[in-house]
């Protein structure tokens, strides 16, 4: 197994695994990458919900997969696994999102989201000039070893930091990111080229994610409700903050809009065509709530 990083150094816990220097934008280090491989999983991304130039999401996420697509099909490659976002699945009005619900660029709220959604675009068109691609769909994963942390595992920290007084009405689907991992080598193994696959697991209103990482982790969960627009201009306030200083905002205006739709899934397809079988989501944010405590997330 061999896996690219940028800086190979920081490879850690993963014994036994050959690292190969690199960079997604880097179509030279990329290419020399996958030389021998007869898989492929691209799970790297740009993940933020704000940064001060949008245009690095685009390179990484959509000029990075295009890069990798071209490498791994010059070299041979069997199979690529693509990993997207729930983000780029349609989600009906009130209702659960699945992959045959219809949805455009113009639907995807901010850069990350936009990108990902090109990204997924580039995927599907060498799939159908038949290189061998299959496209999974994680949800939210939640779980150790979140080292950035991702955004998700950000509300887990603010909260167990007491940074969440209140709430907003929304929703995510979390899966255990383990079970994430294992759809993965799945869908390499059974799933169909060219086609989409939801690795989620269980739909949770943010009330309800709180109240389990309250009970969870022996901490009160927040009981104040705060409407979309107080949130939302506490976003545009944040964020200019944020354009003024570099720093990061506390709550992204983008998050904010992502928000004002609760993001329900089915992994129906999945686990019908994969036997993608996701485990109970209280453990992974045990593991979660563990982990950042152990190595100093939390104060």
């Amino acid at each position: 197994m061999r896996v690219l990083a940028r800086d190979p150094g920081r490879v850690v816990e993963l014994e036994g695994v050959e690292t190969a220097a690199g960079d997604l934008r880097d179509a030279d280090s990329v290419a020399r990458a996958v030389q021998g491989c007869s898989v492929v999983y691209h799970a790297a991304a740009d993940y933020r919900l704000w940064a001060r130039h949008g245009g690095e999401l685009y390179q990484s996420n959509v000029d990075g997969t295009r890069n990798i697509l071209r490498a791994a099909r010059e070299a041979g490659v069997e199979r690529l696994v693509y990993t997207s976002t729930v983000g780029c699945i349609g989600i009906p009005s009130e209702g659960i999102g699945d992959e045959a619900v219809p949805v455009t660029l113009e639907s995807m709220t901010g850069a990350y989201k936009r990108s990902k959604f090109l990204a997924e675009q580039t995927a599907l068109s060498f799939a159908r000039e038949g290189f061998p691609v299959v496209i999974v769909n994680p949800t939210a994963p939640v779980g150790d070893h979140d080292r950035k942390p991702t955004p998700t595992g950000k509300i887990i920290v603010d909260f167990l930091q007491g940074r969440m007084p209140a709430y907003i009405d929304t929703g995510l689907n979390l899966v255990d990111v383990g079970d994430t991992a294992k759809g993965h080598l799945l869908a390499a193994e059974k799933g169909r080229l060219g086609e989409r696959y939801i690795l989620g697991c269980e739909n949770l209103t943010l009330k309800e994610i709180l109240e389990r990482l309250g009970r969870l982790a022996g901490v009160p969960a927040p009981r104040i409700q705060v409407p979309y627009t107080l949130a939302y201009v506490t976003g545009i306030c944040s964020t200019a903050w944020a354009i003024l200083t570099g720093s990061e905002p506390r709550a992204p205006l983008d998050g904010v809009r992502m928000a004002r739709k609760k993001m329900f899934v089915s992994p129906d397809k999945a686990r019908r065509e994969l036997g993608f079988t996701p485990g109970p989501v209280d453990q992974a944010l045990e593991r979660a709530i563990q982990w950042f405590r152990a190595n100093g997330y939390v104060g």
